[in-house]
Order: C-alpha cells, then sequence, then structure tokens
C-alpha cells in the first residue's frame, strides 16, 4: 500500500496516474449498485477502448442503468420525466458497449449479480455472468487477483466513508492490510452520498488515489417506486402477522418488501384488526402476531431499503446489538431515501452499521455472538416461482437465462434453518400476467430453482400462509395448494396426483376453493383509500402519473394481442369518459393525435383508464 494518497480533482489525471502506476493489465473490482465512480471507469474505458495495449478485466454486480422505453406508449410516458425521476445519471460505458455488441476484446466485465431484468437478451452478459451466494463473491474475486479497486465515497470533514458499499470492500481492505490481497484502492467523494460512521469509515491513507470533484458529477441513481397493488398489501398484511416483538428482521427491495413495512406500521399504530375482520382467506392462529412492538425489532440485512428506513424512523426497528438497530451490508434507493438517511443526525445514523456481508448473511466469525443476536429471525425475500415440492426459483428461467442473480437469498435461508426459532419466509403473488396468457407461479414442477425443497421453509402468497418446514411432500403440496390461485388448483392437484404424491382421496378445503381477484378485492379493495395507499413510503410520480400507472399496465398486457387490444379500442370510442381521461391524454402528448398510429394509441389509452376506472 502506498504510504501517501495522490489527489485530483478531475477524472482523466486519475486515469493517467492508473496507468503509471498500476500498469496496462488492470484488473478492477468495482462495488455493486451505487457505489460504482461512474466517471471514473467510464474514462478508463473510453482509454482503454482507445488504447488497445489497456487489457481492462472489470468484476463487479447490479450495474445500474436509466430504463431506456421500449414502445412508442412507455417513451409517451417516460421521456417527460426521465430527469425528474432518475435524475442525471449517467450510462456506464461498458453497459451501453455491451448492449451494442461493441465491448472490444481487451475489456471483459463479469458480473454476480445482474439488474433484473435487463440483462435476458444480452449474450454477452449471460455468458460472462458468475453464479454465486453473495458471500461467496469475495473468493471468486480473489481469486481473479484484483489489482485495482474502485469506489464512490462519502466525506465528513477529513473523515471518509464507504457509505452504501462496505459489503465486499470492508473485508477487501481488510485483507489487504493482513497481506492477503495487493491492490491500488482509488475512491471519488460524492458530496450528495451519505456519510455512515462506524465499520464503513476509512483512513485516508488507504486510498492510493482520491479524487474530489468541485460539484457532485451527477445525480446519484434513484430507484423509482413502482405502486403497491392490493396483491402486493395482502403478501404484506399476512407476513406482518409472522414477526415477532423483540425479534430479528431482514426484508427486501420492491412492492412486497414497501407492503410488509407498510404492515407493520399499521400493526404498530393498532390499526390492522379491521383489515383483518373481513380476510376471506383462512389463517392458521398458530401464526397471530398482531400487536405494537414493545420491545422492537433488530434488522440485519444485506440491503438497507426503505422500508427498513422508515421503520426505524418510526421506533419500531429499536433493539440493538452492539449500539446498532440494524446491521446492512449496503444500500440502494430514491433520493428521498438518502436525503434522509443523510439528514439524521449522526448519532442516529451511527445507529445504522453498514459492515460486510461475511458479517449480515453468515453466522461465522463469532457465532456465539451472532446467535444470541438474532432470536426470531425473520428472513424475507421474494421470488419468482415455487414448485409444489418446496423449491424455490428466484435468479434464472428453466433455459439457464439469468434475471437476476442468487445474491444473499440462499445466504439467509440456510441461516435460518441455522438459528433456533428462525424462519426463512418466500413471498410471491400466486399468478402472473405474461404477454399471452396469465400463468401461476406455483408450478407442478420446473427446470431451475434457486432453493432446492430440502430448505422450504414458509410460502406466503395474496391467499394466506404456506408452512412447509418438517412438512411431508404430500402436506407440503396440499399447503401450497390452499395458497394458490382457484383458476390453477384442479389443474395442480391432478398433475400431483398424477405423479404419485398426493393421494387419490385428497380434496381441496373449501374455505380455499375462493382463492381469486374479485375476493381479494372484496376483502381489501374498501380499505385502498384509508389503510393500503399506493406509495405508502411516497413517489416521484405526479399526480396524473400515478393515475395512469394502472391503465398502461393493463394496456401493455393488452398490447402483446390482437384481440385483447381491440376490445380495449373499442371501449375508448364507447361509454362514459374516465374522470381524469383529458388530463391522462393531455399528459401522455395524445390529447391531439397527429397521425393514425397516435389515434388508435389515444383509443386504447382512453379504453384502458375507463376500464381500469369501472374495475375499481
Amino acid at each position: 500500500m502506498l504510504e501517501t494518497t495522490e489527489h485530483f480533482t478531475s477524472d482523466d489525471p486519475v486515469i493517467d496516474w492508473i496507468l503509471k502506476t498500476v500498469g496496462h493489465e488492470l484488473r478492477v473490482a468495482l462495488p455493486l449498485g451505487l457505489g460504482k465512480p461512474v466517471t471514473l471507469i467510464n474514462a478508463l474505458v473510453r482509454r482503454a477502448c482507445d488504447d488497445p495495449s489497456i487489457r481492462l478485466e472489470i468484476f463487479t454486480a447490479l450495474t445500474l442503468e436509466r430504463p431506456e422505453p421500449s414502445s412508442d406508449m412507455e417513451r409517451r410516458f417516460l421521456e417527460p420525466a426521465l430527469d425528474r425521476l432518475f435524475g442525471d445519471y449517467p450510462q456506464i460505458e461498458y453497459a451501453r458497449l455491451l448492449r451494442a455488441g461493441k465491448l472490444p476484446d481487451n475489456i471483459r466485465v463479469t458480473e454476480f449479480f445482474l439488474q433484473a431484468p435487463n440483462w435476458v437478451k444480452v449474450q454477452a452478459a449471460q455468458q460472462n455472468y458468475v453464479s454465486a451466494n453473495y458471500t461467496h463473491a469475495l473468493d471468486v474475486l480473489l481469486d481473479q487477483k484484483p489489482n485495482l479497486v474502485l469506489q464512490l465515497l462519502a466525506r465528513d470533514g477529513q473523515n471518509l466513508s464507504l457509505s452504501c458499499n462496505t459489503d465486499i470492500t470492508s473485508d477487501l481492505l481488510r485483507l489487504r492490510k493482513d497481506g492477503a490481497a495487493d491492490f491500488a484502492f482509488v475512491g471519488q467523494v460524492h458530496a450528495d452520498l451519505p456519510f455512515m460512521p462506524g465499520t464503513g469509515e476509512i483512513a485516508q491513507s488507504e486510498c492510493a488515489a482520491l479524487m474530489t470533484p468541485d460539484a457532485p458529477p451527477h445525480d446519484l441513481f434513484s430507484v423509482v417506486k413502482q405502486p403497491v397493488s392490493l396483491q402486493d398489501h395482502a403478501i404484506g398484511l399476512h407476513t406482518s402477522r409472522l414477526i415477532r416483538d423483540g425479534g430479528t428482521l431482514q426484508i427486501g427491495i420492491g412492492q412486497i418488501g414497501d407492503a410488509i413495512a407498510h404492515a407493520l406500521t399499521l400493526r404498530h399504530d393498532d390499526q390492522i384488526a379491521p383489515l383483518w375482520a373481513g380476510c376471506p382467506f383462512p389463517h392458521a392462529e398458530r401464526f397471530n402476531e398482531c400487536g405494537p412492538f414493545q420491545s422492537g425489532l433488530y434488522g440485519v440485512t444485506e440491503m438497507l431499503v426503505d422500508g427498513l428506513l422508515a421503520l426505524f424512523e418510526r421506533g419500531i426497528i429499536r433493539r440493538e446489538v452492539a449500539g446498532a438497530a440494524i446491521h446492512a451490508g449496503f444500500f440502494l434507493d430514491s433520493r428521498d431515501f438518502y436525503a434522509r438517511l443523510k439528514a439524521l443526525p449522526l448519532q442516529e445514523r451511527a445507529r445504522i452499521a453498514m459492515v460486510p456481508v461475511s458479517f449480515t448473511n453468515s453466522l461465522l466469525g463469532d457465532e456465539e455472538a451472532k446467535r444470541a443476536a438474532r432470536p426470531q429471525a425473520r428472513f424475507i425475500n421474494s421470488a419468482m416461482m415455487v414448485t409444489l415440492l418446496g423449491a424455490v426459483v428466484s435468479d434464472a428461467t428453466e433455459d439457464g437465462t439469468v434475471v437476476s442473480g442468487v445474491g444473499g437469498q440462499f445466504n439467509f435461508v440456510h441461516q435460518a434453518f441455522a438459528l433456533r426459532d428462525a424462519r426463512a419466509i418466500i413471498t410471491l403473488p400466486a399468478t402472473r400476467q405474461g404477454k399471452s396468457e396469465l400463468t401461476s407461479n406455483i408450478r407442478w414442477s420446473y427446470g431451475h430453482v434457486t432453493i432446492p425443497r430440502h430448505l422450504r421453509d414458509v410460502v406466503v402468497t395474496e391467499y394466506g400462509i404456506a408452512d412447509l418446514r418438517g412438512k411431508s411432500d404430500a402436506d407440503t403440496i396440499a399447503a401450497l395448494l390452499e395458497v394458490s390461485d382457484s383458476r390453477f388448483q384442479k389443474e395442480l392437484e391432478d398433475k400431483a396426483k398424477a405423479a404419485g404424491k398426493l393421494p387419490d382421496s385428497y380434496r381441496l378445503p373449501d374455505a380455499a376453493r375462493n382463492n381469486t381477484p374479485e375476493a381479494l378485492q372484496t376483502w381489501l379493495g374498501p380499505h385502498r383509500d384509508d389503510h393500503l395507499p399506493s406509495f405508502p413510503f411516497g413517489t416521484d410520480f405526479t399526480d396524473i402519473e400515478q393515475y395512469l400507472l394502472p391503465a398502461l399496465g393493463d394496456l401493455r398486457r393488452a398490447s402483446a394481442r390482437i384481440s385483447t387490444l381491440l376490445p380495449l379500442m373499442r371501449d375508448g370510442v364507447r361509454g362514459e369518459p374516465a374522470r381524469r381521461e383529458q388530463d391522462a391524454l393531455k399528459r401522455m402528448a395524445l390529447d391531439q393525435p397527429d397521425s393514425i398510429k397516435a389515434h388508435l394509441s389515444a383509443l386504447a389509452l382512453r379504453g384502458a383508464l375507463r376500464r381500469h376506472e369501472r374495475r375499481v
């Protein structure tokens, strides 16, 4: 490690220094997600493109990108809002080249987790993906002998912090100190990044080079919140019954994570009982945690998300372990999330301890203390599908196409079986609407799994909770049938019986035969305005954009087939206009269509708005 730190204020001199000091054979480690110093890596990639003598290998995960509209309707909706929603976060150059099929031979990019579903059709990304549990990614990286680590840093006076990405970098720096790794660490300060005290603080001397631009080079990447559906809220309400006061909590990002955090807030505020009163789906009395949080929860999670921060702000997460109410490995969320985190008094921010994932995702290392700290742990993760035998599909399709990655899901499931009184909770909607048809997310079998069936535990859909731990295959199938959508129960039951895994005498209980969207709407629809908002933790969408979102979703699904699109257009000609139809058309620049295509698009949108308004 160099004894002095070189200081810079712009990118190109840093690249000159790297090439002179580290050399032209560069094996670069980049943090997952937010912590990438985008302008630095872009400058390095451009230099390698111009100079074939530079061999650049990049190991990273979760390369973030602003969305590219894939249809005219998406373009009309997104383009006027892109900067407001995502800020001016720049395109990452190696990602652009990968998409275009123009990444030169002297640059190689390897990732162990992909931004879903951005890379499913990019062959180079699929071929260079490394399948690894999050806690094993460090070992994979070390095998590649990185000689350069680039990371975005936060500053408080003269102090530096790894901020959003202690996940692997903390252990890398420790290993370098112990002589088990040898690399140059180059940081770029970003003034908007929250300074996180504690384990993530590093001495300036850790940096061989430090770039401090005069102003933030770009906005931090902002995850745009998607509306939480009644389906999501139902999953959140069911899951809230599994969380023990005084226990331990992990949840992930996305609508279901938001729904769970919101349901826990309703429970804490003693507002959840009226929602349960009308529940048409059976729920076992043993899952009946519904009181306020007197002792509070402790959060241990690889990813710090808005829902966890909101629970911390409300005092629901407050049980401390070694002075911290939350231990997390990385964070990535909205700009509002970063601002709220940064605005916390330093003493409160210190109660959110950013640590490596070797701490959060594993019991190894001071195992006795971790076991004592994590009673009644509930590790909650989402899945794409679950088989009737209890295997979980979360990262890829059966032909090997990677949608995201294993990440830490396996780690937390394994942890749940290793800890006393812990549970691994898998959440998923019972169905999904594909381009051409509705399918069940509970399948008889599937050609790829992320979590094998011998680690089956708890599965939650909008129709209830299936407790699978220790159950026989037949009892597992029966439990999952009872939380499946009723439109698919008979087909699934028949396949299980044909395979000899379910007795011919089995009969689905009458109480589980009404698992339908209509029953869900009857239950939760009346509570939508008062207790179940579409955006429990706020949104950057304007009022009219929020109004448009459900209809645009319906229109996107209908557009897959002319047989479903034409009736929507007919609805756009007939009947009463929707309540805010003209405002919505104006926002989409379709209030005065100037072509046949625009006129047809306006008709389809009118129909989608009218249908949605009738439905609700």
